[in-house]
């Protein structure tokens, strides 16, 4: 995979792996991040009107997106609530690969939605270590991070089934085009194959990620990849080892304003998932920027692997990161959440969707149940008191200052991740585990200027005075609250 790449070979590829329908699913979503450029993508929706007092929800909770917060319609179910989940296409399709630490893995059956042996046959891979590695820099091992990978679709599945069993109503192919709240509840526009109904529910979960007119995040994440086979194994850097993930790796400097950033992560015998992507203001990315995005990946993956790699199921997806350096997403209603990605209380700095979303699932389920009955409930999404000091630091990756120069990112990335190793495995993993606390990032952030005192002056030209004083103020809070 060498050579200039164009984006209708691109498409070709992707197609050629996937099939019609995941490239169908690829151009959707570039179509509607082009129809939020554009403005013509509505905050609500329309083709809705208000329920009125008399009228009978038919459910407590509507899901709509069916992808990862699928696992939440089993557990809201046993609470004895009514629930459907729709999807565009199938609910429970996996469109992305997953790892997990052991805590993100445990939680599947702490929960009680899984058993252990259930949880176990998930597993497909496990590692004895991960590392990030810096384009002229060092490479930085580190163990209990992102070490375990799930199998998307066997975990989907059995959460469906678990969904059916549990009387949950799954409805394939429906999309959700409009919502209108009354008092009581939510009437809700749903489109089928181009026939129209009206769905009336409680409570509102909007799980549809980037494509949800509410998810209105900072930072956009776009990542190209998908499962390949035929990469050389081996222990040089172009080499795979089966027994260690690649949790971020650059091999190169900025390209047209962005720090591109690999990561591979081996699963089942001969087979990688491996991710391209790069962090960006959300204004900044324009249309069509996964086909350009799958464009490099094929282009440059020879930079990144050797062998002969194929890409054998393409896995993509916009990922919001919110900063929390601005207002959080939030759906403005009274009877509409946000969960997972619309919501973006992942790390901003990892963006560790699936981990967040498992290690949350009995407090956002049970923050849900509560909401059903109270809409006063408003944040049901988890949110790590880490994530008040890594947000600047996504949003400096994001919007790296022209001062930095084309290898400016990664000399900082290396001397940040030089001070995460020096401090031992567990600093360093807490931070990628989303556990640090805000006296040990304060700490780290000190050694990182000590060693990098350029890193005061380029924070200030990618956040600007006010951003660093919102930064140091949620730090300080966070600093406070924890004693």
């Amino acid at each position: 995979m060498t050579g200039a790449i164009g984006r209708e070979e691109a498409r070709r590829r992707v197609r050629e792996a996937g099939g019609d329908a995941l490239l169908e699913r690829l151009e959707h979503l570039d179509a509607t991040r082009a129809g939020r450029l554009s403005g013509k993508q509505g905050a609500q929706g329309g083709a809705a009107r208000p329920p009125d007092g008399k009228a009978r929800p038919d459910f407590d909770v509507v899901i709509a997106g069916g992808g990862l917060s699928l696992l939440l319609a089993p557990l809201l179910a046993d609470r004895g609530l009514r629930v459907a989940v729709l999807d565009r296409a199938r609910v429970g399709g996996a469109h992305r690969e997953w790892n997990a630490g052991v805590a993100e893995v445990q939680a599947l059956s702490s929960c009680g939605l899984f058993s252990a042996e259930e949880v176990e046959r998930f597993v497909v891979a496990r590692y004895r270590e991960g590392f990030c590695r810096w384009h002229r820099g060092g490479t930085y091992p580190v163990r209990g991070v992102l070490d375990h990978a799930i199998d998307a679709r066997a975990l989907l599945e059995g959460a469906r089934a678990r969904a059916e069993a549990g009387g949950v109503t799954l409805l394939d192919g429906h999309t959700l085009s409009g919502h209108a709240e009354g008092r009581e509840a939510v009437a809700l526009a749903v489109e089928e194959g181009g026939a129209r109904r009206t769905l009336v529910t409680r409570l509102l979960v909007d799980a549809r990620g980037s494509t949800s007119p509410h998810a209105t995040a900072d930072l956009i994440c776009p990542t190209v990849g998908g499962v390949m086979v035929g990469i050389e194994e081996g222990e040089g850097p172009l080499q795979i080892q089966p027994d260690v993930g690649e949790i971020l790796v650059s091999t190169e400097g900025l390209v047209g304003g962005f720090q591109h950033l690999w990561e591979a992560f081996p699963g089942r015998p001969g087979e990688t998932t491996v991710y391209l992507f790069y962090y960006a203001p959300s204004e900044d990315v324009g249309p069509g920027a996964l086909v350009s995005l799958y464009a490099r990946f094929f282009a440059q993956f020879g930079q990144y692997k050797a062998g002969e790699a194929r890409l054998l199921r393409p896995t993509f997806g916009y990922i919001p990161g919110w900063s929390r350096l601005t207002p959080a997403p939030r759906a403005g209603g009274r009877r509409v959440r946000l969960v997972g990605d619309a919501a973006a209380r992942h790390s901003p700095l990892t963006f560790c969707g699936f981990g967040s979303t498992v290690r949350g699932l009995s407090r956002t389920a049970e923050g849900l149940g509560r909401a059903v009955e109270d809409p006063e409930v408003r944040e049901v999404a988890c949110d790590a008191p880490v994530h008040a000091g890594a947000g600047a630091l996504a949003a400096l990756m994001a919007r790296p200052p022209r001062r930095m120069g084309t290898e400016g990112m990664n000399a900082l990335l290396d001397t940040a991740f030089a001070v995460l190793h020096a401090g031992g495995n567990e600093f360093y993993a807490s931070l990628l585990r989303d556990e640090m606390s805000a006296a040990d990032f304060v700490g780290f952030l000190r050694k990182t200027a000590a060693l990098r005192p350029s890193v005061y002056r380029e924070a200030l030209g990618a956040l600007g005075a006010g951003g660093i004083g919102r930064w140091g103020t949620g730090l300080l809070r966070e600093y406070v609250r924890a004693g």
